[in-house]
């Protein structure tokens, strides 16, 4: 694989030109004409972004930093190389779509210096890279990443203080005049509003020995920063480490190679953002020869309901033991669940994998897992783990499905690697990961797609820090760029004015039919069920139809959708179809008019969970109802403040 990897990269700097080298200035556009990149070359490679008749961005500029010189300051053309490329995509863990059309126009600059940058433009979007092929290894010292925008732009970000985060902050709302530099970074995707037709969502794939990118504002634009690469670390509790020295620069890594994509989803609908596939187009293939073994699935989860099942069939002292995860398996076994989640407490310490708490007993539950064909999944430190790399040896034998790996909390070239360490030797092992505490999704999924899932949002765990008003951006943004494990499920809904909530009567904010339309709208290949078995055993036609929602997706298809404030989004696997539809607080009532005309079939059965009558104050309030429709029937969809809709289409 190295080898191919050098191949490329001397084929690209070495490609036909088809210019002259003393050419300045280069426009590559989009398949469908709409998108443009304008090049120039100068002082520096800067270029210019257009769609339609609207500079989205001018006078950007781009450079990488080595120790001894800088790739793009001055640049020297020695050729040029452009084409087209159409092709399909077929992901072994579909989120989106089964099927990817793949279809771009791209142009490599080769510079004197041995590098190259390639620029693509797709009909939904402009990407671009570095490619170098220089001897031994490089020291990375700072890349340049500047975005001017024309105007005053509304940019919404995920603001931190640090670099280490957990991608957890809630979202912010300023302009590009008010970014100043003095104010707080922003995490990957950033989304840019024109205010006048496009929306540009900003972030990074094939991510791979190298730092994570955040941005900073400039008064005029943004500009990238880059965490430093550790060098030394000392003690910081049984889950983390504490950064004692850096280096000067942010990646020391081969010098023939390709540097991560950063893209542009650029589009005046916000529907497209839901739909979009960016990340997947940039990343690399998979490592996998054999990846049948990866089942994406749903998963009870015990930690946000406090593990406390309870009522008259509950006749054992519930909590973190043996009786309580049996409780948790016969309810996912009875439900068609894949697999149940064993978090912090299933073994004796945080400190060690290898020695299970004796109240729990992991091997018997394993054994009585597969005896009710329930997989087991283990939470773990990421700390533990990288002490620890052969557990996954271990856990094989013992016969354990996946991991939950969690608290990394930072993004710099050091953590990056470790995340593909992890997949790439969980993998040997048919072992799949979920990364909690984790920064978003850069392609590393694609490449080893037993990474199934991330967290690295403000999820449902947050109790009332998890507001609609907030989760209304994800579809736009954090799940627009990959997999999100979010947590939905919660039995207990509430209004945020009279939330009141503790574990174990953990409860959430919006209403039944918000929580129920989180399992269509959300992506994840591992989407958990965080509520108690007792309440869903309670609310069973709700939890009939949480379950029967796949994980993995033929189609989706974005119905209705404007950022932060709603979205409806259909997706088809098989021949079922199944809508979800949530919205925020700012009106009281919202009503559409849905189109059905994406249905194949003369007739479905539709089974729809609707907000009630009262649950604009008592949220848990809803209605089921069926009929039939055809796909020349209109769909009406009434949603309260925090509210949704969600339902299921059958082929009759």
């Amino acid at each position: 694989m190295k080898n191919i990897k050098l191949f490329t990269c001397l084929l690209l700097l070495l490609g036909i030109s088809n210019v002259h080298s003393q050419q300045t200035n280069f426009e590559l556009t989009s398949p469908n004409g709409e998108l443009k990149v304008s090049i120039n070359l100068s002082d520096k490679i800067y270029y210019s972004i257009t769609a339609g008749n609207e500079v989205l961005t001018s006078k950007n500029h781009l450079a990488l930093i080595l120790k001894d010189e800088t790739l793009g300051l001055n640049p020297k053309l020695s050729g040029s190389k452009t084409g087209k490329i159409k092709e399909e995509i077929k992901p072994v863990v579909p989120l989106k779509f089964s099927s990817v059309s793949n279809n771009y126009n791209y142009l490599v600059l080769n510079f004197k210096g041995n590098y190259s940058v390639e620029f693509r433009a797709f009909d939904e979007g402009i990407a671009y890279r570095f490619i170098t092929a220089k001897k031994g290894e490089i020291e990375v010292v700072n890349e340049d990443f500047t975005v001017n925008f024309p105007d005053d732009y509304l940019l919404h970000l995920q603001q931190t203080g640090n670099f280490k985060t957990s991608y957890e902050e809630a979202y912010s709302q300023t302009t590009v005049k008010d970014w100043k530099p003095s104010d707080k970074m922003s995490t990957l995707p950033i989304l840019v509003d024109s205010k006048k037709q496009y929306k540009i969502l900003i972030s990074e794939s094939d991510l791979s020995d190298y730092a994570g990118m955040f941005l900073k504002g400039t008064g005029t634009g943004v500009v990238s920063t880059f965490p430093k690469t550790p060098l030394e670390f000392g003690p910081d509790g049984d889950r983390s480490l504490k950064i004692l020295k850096e280096a000067n620069y942010i990646a020391k890594t081969s010098g023939t190679r390709n540097f991560p994509w950063r893209y542009f989803v650029i589009t005046k609908n916000d529907k497209q953002l839901i739909e979009n596939t960016m990340t997947l187009k940039l990343a690399p293939k998979s490592e996998l020869k054999d990846a049948s073994w990866i089942k994406p699935g749903q998963a009870s989860w015990e930690w946000w309901n406090g593990a406390t099942p309870y009522g008259p069939d509950v006749n054992f002292v519930s909590g973190y033991n043996l009786d309580t995860y049996k409780y948790y398996i016969d309810f996912a076994s009875k439900f068609g669940i894949k697999y149940i989640i064993m978090d912090e407490g299933w073994a004796n310490s945080t400190e060690d994998p290898y020695s299970p708490n004796p109240n729990v007993n992991v091997q018997e539950l394993i054994r009585y897992g597969k005896e009710k064909k329930v997989g087991i999944v283990l939470w773990l430190t990421w700390l533990t783990v990288d002490k620890n790399m052969e557990l996954f040896k271990t856990f094989k034998e013992w016969g354990i499905a996946g991991v939950k790996i969690d608290f990394m909390d930072r993004s710099d070239q050091v953590m990056v690697n470790y995340y593909e360490k992890v997949v790439k030797e969980a993998a040997k092992h048919q072992i799949f990961v979920d990364f909690h505490g984790a920064f978003k999704p850069s392609g590393l999924e694609y490449k080893y797609p037993n990474l199934i899932s991330y967290e690295g949002v403000r999820g449902m765990e947050q109790m009332d820090g998890c507001k609609p008003d907030n989760s209304l951006y994800f579809p736009f943004m954090r799940n627009a760029v990959g997999p999100m494990d979010y947590t939905p499920g919660a039995m207990i809904s509430m209004q945020p004015e009279v939330y009141r909530s503790e574990r174990p009567n953990s409860a959430s904010i919006g209403t039944r039919a918000y929580q129920l339309a989180l399992f269509v709208v959300f992506e994840s290949g591992l989407q958990m069920l965080a509520d108690n078995p007792t309440l869903y055993y309670r609310e069973k036609e709700c939890t009939d139809f949480i379950t029967s929602v796949p994980t993995t997706w033929d189609e989706t298809k974005a119905l209705e959708a404007n950022a932060g404030k709603y979205a409806i989004v259909a997706k088809r696997k098989g021949t079922k179809w199944f809508i979800g539809g949530i919205t925020n607080s700012a009106e009281k009532e919202r009503s559409f008019e849905i189109k059905l005309d994406f249905l194949t079939s003369k007739k479905y059965k539709i089974t729809s969970f609707e907000d009630g009558i009262n649950a604009g104050y008592q949220a848990m309030d809803y209605r089921k109802k069926s009929t039939e429709v055809s796909k020349n029937d209109i769909l009406k969809i009434k949603m309260v403040r925090n509210g949704g809709w969600a339902a299921v289409l059958e082929e009759i």
